[in-house]
């Protein structure tokens, strides 16, 4: 089973892949619409959103959250 380098998901059906590409190693919640994956900022946004709001807590601590939980993906390591 394939994981995500840029959020970590399990890759498990072909559903999972951006474009149905399996060639691609992250998923299409980490992908524009044309395939290309996502910036860090971008997902970094995004993952602060989600965690706020499933965990009903401050933006701040969110973003921060999301941050530390992002920069230790494969995708995101060589920014550091």
């Amino acid at each position: 089973m394939k994981m995500c380098i840029a959020c970590g998901m399990p890759m498990t059906a072909i559903a999972d892949y951006p474009l149905l590409d399996m060639s691609k190693n992250y998923c299409k919640h980490c992908a524009h619409k044309d395939g290309t994956m996502k910036t860090f900022d971008e997902k970094w946004h995004e993952v602060t959103l989600q965690y706020a709001q499933n965990h009903n807590v401050d933006n701040a601590v969110a973003k921060q959250t999301a941050y530390i939980i992002l920069k230790k993906l494969p995708a995101w390591k060589r920014r550091w």
